[in-house]
């Protein structure tokens, strides 16, 4: 199981932080075209209260049109209303873009509710903004490139459990593979490798933060997107994503739809974790065959003593992607080239439960962030895993959840 590249990478009307990295690129030309100089910090958020007619501008994506008056949802703070002035210039672009060569002109009328678009003018009496110019990306193009980001990061990404860091010499090793198949594998990262790390409660990549390798450490799970040596012990990274997350087996001990908990008694600790269910929450239940499959694979890795197939340490991943692969046999999936099923395209083929649908007694399998106040939230809960918890009653959560390729998100954020 990977860690999740974003809390479920699709395209959405908030926009996933791909696209806000694809627009902040823009920022530059803005800058050029309304005359101005200001600081990169200042362009992050507008200020709390600008003075009617200062120069301002704003990243965001388009709300509602009405005639040349859009309503503008921006990455931070709130939505504010955008008049287009009868001079504005308005022009497309493509997602990555750093400059406007290949930029052209469009009509007011071709912009669309959830546009990206980065606007620049002054500021009226009423707090609105006169735009002078604005700088577009189509919705659909913002959806063709981070679809094609999302590929890149199934054929080219690797994840697993961090086993040692050396900041100095830039490496992380990890435990990476499927069940019963784990190999070490270091990862490199060169002074331009982006590095971002999950917030303590958060899957979301758009909550992700710039990080360091400084701050990974021992147990953390870790995603990167880069190429891997021939021999599969090396991978050059472009990006690293990194997180701490708990793993927990065991029984339901309440489902309060009210307060949107779910409390559940470790199986390994013996302790009773109350975990939060937001609306990214994953919550499914695996059909008795694919769960003796599971199982199944679980007792032949402990069987044949190899690593990961129990007494495992550390916490699970958050999921990737999802992948996409040829059908298997039974249902499954194996991922292009053979490899160790890919369990997220079948879970994506399971319907969605809540927490009505859990009872006291269930048991479970949970992927759950640590929570910044003690108390995390699940990124992914299972139900019908008793034939798993059966096969290794030995293994701790994480070695029964890390290698499989549960869920993961829309954007960019994760990621």
């Amino acid at each position: 199981m990977y860690i999740r590249y974003v809390s479920h990478l699709k395209a959405r009307e908030d926009m996933p932080s791909a696209a806000r990295r694809f627009t902040g690129n823009l920022v530059f030309v803005i800058l050029a075209m309304i005359g101005c100089i200001v600081s990169c910090a200042a362009l992050q958020a507008a200020p709390q209260s600008e003075a009617p007619g200062s120069i301002t501008r704003r990243i965001g994506a388009i709300k509602s049109i009405n005639g040349s008056t859009i309503m503008l949802a921006p990455d931070s703070g709130a939505n504010v209303s955008v008049s287009v002035q009868p001079n504005a210039r308005v022009l497309r672009t493509d997602p990555g873009a750093k400059d406007l060569k290949n930029a052209t002109p469009i009509q007011l009328q071709d912009l669309q509710v959830g546009d990206r678009v980065l606007v620049a003018g002054k500021v009226a009496n009423d707090g609105s903004i006169l735009a002078s110019a604005i700088v577009v990306m189509k919705r659909s193009d913002v959806e063709a490139r981070h679809q094609q980001e999302l590929e890149d990061w199934q054929k080219r990404g690797i994840g697993g459990i961090v086993s040692t860091v050396d900041a100095s010499a830039g490496t992380v090793t990890i435990s990476a593979g499927g069940l019963g198949a784990k190999k070490d594998v270091v990862i490199h990262a060169a002074a331009n490798t982006i590095i971002r790390r999950y917030a303590p409660d958060s899957v979301k990549f758009d909550d992700a933060k710039p990080s360091t390798l400084a701050e990974i450490h021992p147990g953390d799970q870790v995603r990167a997107r880069g190429d891997r040596s021939a021999d599969g012990n090396d991978f050059n990274a472009e990006e690293i994503v990194s997180g701490t997350f708990r793993n927990i087996a065991g029984t339901v001990s309440s489902a309060d739809a009210s307060s949107s908990t779910v409390t559940v008694q470790d199986l390994l600790s013996k302790k009773a974790v109350t975990m939060k269910v937001t609306p990214d929450s994953q919550l499914h239940q695996l059909p008795p065959e694919m769960a003796q499959r599971i199982a199944m694979r679980l007792k032949s890795a402990a069987g044949a003593g190899l690593p990961g197939s129990g007494n495992a340490s550390g916490g699970g991943q958050p999921p990737p992607p999802a992948a996409t692969g040829p059908q298997g046999e039974n249902g499954g999936f194996r991922r292009p080239g053979g490899g160790a099923p890919d369990l997220q395209q079948m879970l994506n083929r399971l319907p969605p439960q809540s927490l009505s649908d859990l009872h006291k007694g269930d048991a479970v399998v949970v992927l759950a962030t640590e929570g910044a106040a003690g108390t995390g939230s699940v990124v992914t809960l299972l139900t019908g895993v008793e034939p798993i918890l059966r096969a290794a009653p030995s293994a701790s959560a994480a070695g029964i959840l890390t290698p499989w390729s549960l869920s993961m998100p829309a954007g960019d954020a994760g990621p």
